[in-house]
C-alpha cells in the first residue's frame, strides 16, 4: 500500500549517516501519518504502543524527542533552514516552532536585523507571550535586541598580574 511505501522509504532514509534535523522532522511526520493511517499499533505488554514510541524504539530516539522533530515541520522554511545549518540550536527551535506564521516572519527579520538568534530562554519567553495573545512586533524586537551572557565583552587576567597591584 502507499502507506507502507512511505514507512520503508523513511526508515532507508532515516539509515543514513549524516542526516539533517529537518529531514529527520519530515521523515518522522511521514513515518507517523502513515502508522496512524494504517490504524497499525504494536502490543507490549498486553497495552498499545503509541506511534510515536514505536517510533523512537525504531530510531533510538525518545518518544520526546520524537515529538520535537516532528514539531520542527511547524517552522517557516527559513528558519527551518538555519536549524540545518546550525544557526539557531535545536531547543530553541523546537521553542519557536509554537509561533504563529506571521510571529515567524517578524522574528526572521529580527534575527537578521540583530545578525543573532534566539537563545533557549528567549524562545520560551516567544512561545509564552505568543500563546498569551501579548506577542507583536515591538515584544519580538525588544527581545531579540538583548545582550545575550555569551555577547558580553568580557576580560580575563592572570592572577598573577593581579597580584602586582593588590
Amino acid at each position: 500500500s502507499d502507506d507502507e511505501a512511505v514507512i520503508a522509504m523513511v526508515e532507508s532514509n532515516l539509515q543514513r549517516e549524516t542526516i539533517l534535523p529537518s529531514e529527520k522532522a519530515f521523515a518522522y511526520k511521514m513515518k507517523r501519518d502513515a502508522l496512524n493511517h494504517q490504524g497499525v499499533a504494536s502490543p507490549q505488554l498486553g497495552e498499545k504502543l503509541l506511534t510515536v514510541e514505536k517510533i523512537g524504539a525504531e530510531s533510538g530516539d525518545s518518544k520526546n524527542q520524537v515529538l520535537r522533530y516532528i514539531r520542527l515541520t511547524y517552522l517557516i522554511p527559513e528558519l527551518l533552514t538555519m536549524v540545518d545549518e546550525n544557526k539557531i540550536a535545536f531547543s530553541p527551535a523546537v521553542e519557536i516552532s509554537y509561533l504563529e506564521h506571521s510571529e515567524q516572519l517578524i522574528l526572521l527579520d529580527a534575527i537578521e536585523l540583530n545578525d543573532c538568534t534566539p537563545s533557549h530562554a528567549q524562545s520560551i519567553r516567544l512561545k509564552k507571550l505568543s500563546q498569551e495573545g501579548l506577542l507583536d512586533q515591538s515584544a519580538i524586537y525588544e527581545i531579540m535586541s538583548e545582550e545575550k551572557p555569551n555577547q558580553q565583552e568580557q576580560i580575563k587576567l592572570k592572577r598573577d598580574d593581579l597580584r602586582k597591584y593588590f
